[in-house]
């Protein structure tokens, strides 16, 4: 979780965030977070309609929006650019459908009737093949599921930090502290390297160091980058094994915390609500029907 969402957020602890007042979603616990969104993702892999995860989608923007500390520029990504995506997707999942077979199998073909619309018409060929309305519908509501499932899976890791989540494995689930710290440790190797990485071009900028232009001298380039590299990644990974051993790492079955994530009224109260707004996201076409 802490490799993704870097240009979107920056995702203090759960401990600062309650210290500091920060925005709600920050200040919920990790596993808060997933258990409230794990029912609406798994409901994504069974619905056909439309209407559900367009809500899902509509309210996990408001969550994020009100919930996160966004940049400016990851609120312009998520409010242009998800229905930019949307668009792109419904059409190019839209001409791998069967036209025939959209018509009669679309759950969306009852909406394109009431709105008189008929899933026949054709939007635009390609080479001899008609995309009708029909299809695009179809694509539509896969795409409005892929989405809202990576904005439910936003919604649980956006606001997380990865040492919280690894916590919360720890102490809430009894994950065995050696593969929880282990990982932890293991996830810090990423922006090592990316800093490590940067070093080592700037050191070939200072000494002129230029394969030229072009596909093969740009793979010499990454060929001779990744051999200081990989010498780094081997001089680093020692020091973090020396250091583990020196605090007797793996030696004993459990291991004192430092940091201890507890669950407050807020956490308790976010499942219920979360629960309820995925029941009735579900629901809804049946109600509204």
């Amino acid at each position: 979780m802490s490799g993704t969402g870097n240009a979107l957020v920056s995702r203090p602890s759960v401990d600062r965030s309650r210290r500091e007042h920060l925005p709600w979603l920050h200040r919920r616990t990790p596993l808060v977070k997933i258990a409230a969104t794990l029912p609406a993702i798994v409901a994504m892999f069974l619905v056909r309609d439309t209407f559900s995860p367009a809500l899902l989608i509509l309210l996990c923007a408001l969550v994020i929006l009100s919930g996160t500390r966004l940049s400016g520029r990851g609120t312009l990504l998520l409010i242009v650019g998800v229905p930019v995506v949307l668009a792109v997707l419904s059409v190019t999942l839209g001409v791998w459908v069967d036209p025939t077979v959209a018509v009669e199998t679309s759950s969306a073909v009852p909406l394109l009737a009431a709105a008189g619309l008929d899933g026949t018409s054709t939007i635009f060929e390609i080479v001899g093949r008609p995309f009708t309305v029909a299809a695009w519908a179809t694509g539509l509501g896969t795409a409005l599921r892929l989405v809202a499932i990576v904005l439910l899976s936003l919604v649980g890791g956006i606001a997380t930090a990865g040492d919280d989540f690894v916590r919360s494995l720890v102490q809430h689930l009894r994950v065995p502290y050696r593969f929880g710290y282990a990982a932890m440790a293991a996830f810090r190797f990423v922006p090592r390297f990316q800093s490590e990485l940067e070093v080592i071009r700037a050191a070939r900028r200072v000494r002129g160091i230029d394969r030229g232009r072009g596909p093969i001298a740009w793979l010499r380039s990454q060929l001779d980058v990744a051999i200081p590299l990989l010498a780094g990644a081997l001089r680093h990974a020692d020091r973090v094994a020396l250091s583990m051993d020196a605090r007797a790492f793996g030696f004993a079955s459990t291991r004192t915390e430092r940091h201890v994530l507890h669950t407050d009224t807020g956490d308790w109260v976010l499942l219920p609500i979360a629960w309820a707004a995925t029941a009735f996201a579900l629901l809804a076409p049946s109600l509204l029907s």
